[in-house]
């Protein structure tokens, strides 16, 4: 199967809360949903972010909008008032996802951003 990156796929929008990074994925239509539902798997997340995600990581999907929210636990260095991190809010952590990669059927026709 070839591979893209998210970014082809998908916008993305970084949170978090304490020691906990949220990345929202909105992707840009149902079939690329399809794919990244299939390929971003809490394994593939935090061997993407290696060393950077301590804990535990949750995928949970929203169907209804094409989106997903992955959840990263100990993933800020302590949070946002104990880390020494640049980013103590861990809002590059959407940039990054968008260079995870993501393998795609052949011969899928992938939506472009709207």
């Amino acid at each position: 199967m070839p591979k893209v990156l998210l970014r082809e796929l998908a916008y993305t929008r970084s949170g978090d809360k304490g020691d906990i990074s949220n990345v929202g994925i909105l992707a840009f239509d149902k079939a690329n949903f399809e794919i990244l539902r299939r390929q971003v798997t809490p394994q593939k997340v935090k061997e993407h972010y290696r060393d950077l995600v301590k804990g535990e990581v949750e995928v949970y999907e929203m169907p209804n909008i094409n989106a997903l929210q992955v959840v990263m636990h100990n993933a800020l260095g302590g949070g946002a008032t104990k880390t020494l991190r640049w980013d103590e809010t861990g809002k590059s952590m959407c940039l990054a996802m968008l260079y995870m990669e993501i393998e795609v059927p052949d011969g899928s026709k992938l939506a472009e951003p709207p």
